[in-house]
């Protein structure tokens, strides 16, 4: 594929708003993870929630769309001239040849678990004030952030669970490619809900402390939320030195079960060959993965045997899921930027909270922080259902 400049990105998270905030948490190793308190949710668990959302406050002509996932989208678009950028790529371009892709899987699920607790005595109506197409519609997002940044060129969610926000990468790339668009703004929004809180917890999947990805004793994860998005367009013939690229995109329906990954990885492996592919890159010229390493026993041992199946035990890695937690749809857009900077800023980062790596993952994940001027990294990003998705960034170079 021809690579695809990110001119612009930004990532709020547990960690902070935007890159200064992410950046220095990375450097200085600080977890945003705090035990759950959200809402009336007191689970024993800890998650990664995002400071001031409830504080945003949507401009009026936008007020049928307030729920904390928008919230969330426009504290995020804030961050880092991002809302700047996009507008005056559409000055560019033109607002109708820029294109929108975002990821989620919660949407606005809260807004509407909030209103089941107002509704009417007697016929069990939701409140009035109550927007499902505002709120809870997966759409929403996409539909808020078109509209607050003026777009109008195609728009789209994906919602393949915690690969949606990898995906949309692919979704624009082959947009661009296609001459429908020249640019595309693509990123994830997913924010805590009661619904994920209780579900993963149910489902025995949420870790009781600090999740530990790839340890000898991981138990499980630890559900955070993130706005993260970047804004994707043609590099010209004269692409600055250091410009962050998209060079590949891989993606694979495995559909082995509906939670548990193909054990061996084989829908993981295929992911990361046609990433690797799609750039024209062989496995020797990646220099640091980004795992997806959620915690839990299954999907790092499936993912351990992918990753040294396609790349070997050489490549060096590590799952920033143990600072910012597991934020679903959000987790492909954010850890998407968190290689950026990790390009940009010549290291890469250790894994949080991993005491003891396990001795059955033929992997070298990183404990520590490494110095390196990385050319190439690959990020992976898996979902329920087999739906799997990997990315190839790297630093333009002269």
């Amino acid at each position: 594929m021809t690579p695809l400049a990110l001119s612009a990105f930004t990532a709020t998270s547990s960690l902070g708003t935007g890159l200064d905030a992410t950046l220095q948490a990375l450097l200085e190793r600080r977890a945003g993870l705090a035990p759950c308190g959200f809402e009336t949710v007191r689970l024993p668990t800890w998650i990664g929630e995002v400071a001031g959302v409830d504080a945003q406050s949507l401009p009026a002509p936008l007020g049928e769309f307030n729920c904390r996932n928008n919230r969330l989208a426009l504290l995020g678009l804030a961050q880092d001239g991002f809302d700047c950028a996009v507008r005056a790529a559409a000055a560019r371009h033109g607002p109708a040849r820029v294109g929108l892709y975002l990821g989620t899987s919660t949407s606005g699920i809260l807004e509407t678990e909030l209103a089941y607790r107002r509704r009417q005595p007697g016929s069990g109506a939701l409140p009035a004030d109550f927007s499902y197409r505002g709120a809870h519609s997966t759409y929403s997002v996409a539909a808020f952030v078109r509209a607050h940044l003026a777009l109008a060129g195609p728009a789209a969610v994906i919602s393949s669970a915690c690969s949606s926000s990898a995906k949309v990468f692919a979704a624009a790339q082959r947009a661009i490619a296609a001459g429908l668009i020249d640019a595309a703004v693509v990123g994830g929004v997913d924010s805590l809900c009661l619904t994920t809180l209780y579900g993963f917890h149910f489902l025995q999947l949420t870790a009781p402390q600090p999740c530990r990805p790839f340890d000898r004793t991981r138990d499980g994860i630890c559900i955070g939320e993130a706005a993260a998005f970047a804004l994707l367009e043609r590099p010209g013939s004269a692409t600055a030195e250091g410009t962050i690229l998209l060079l590949g995109c891989g993606e694979s329906s495995d559909a082995y079960h509906m939670s548990s990954p193909q054990p061996e990885g084989q829908g993981a492996a295929a992911a990361m060959r046609a990433a690797l592919d799609a750039a024209g890159l062989a496995p020797e010229d990646i220099d640091y993965v980004n795992f997806h390493g959620t915690g839990t026993p299954g999907n790092d041992s499936a993912e351990a045997q992918a990753v040294a199946a396609v790349l070997g035990a050489r490549v060096p890695g590590s799952s920033t899921k143990g600072a910012t937690g597991h934020t679903l749809g959000a987790a492909g857009a954010l850890e998407a930027v968190i290689c950026a900077l990790a390009l940009r800023h010549g290291f890469m980062p250790g894994g949080l909270n991993t005491r003891e790596i396990d001795p059955l993952l033929t992997v070298d994940y990183l404990l520590d922080n490494r110095a390196a001027r990385l050319r190439r990294v690959l990020s992976n990003s898996f979902g329920f259902g087999g739906s799997n998705c990997s990315l190839v960034l790297g630093r333009a170079a002269h």
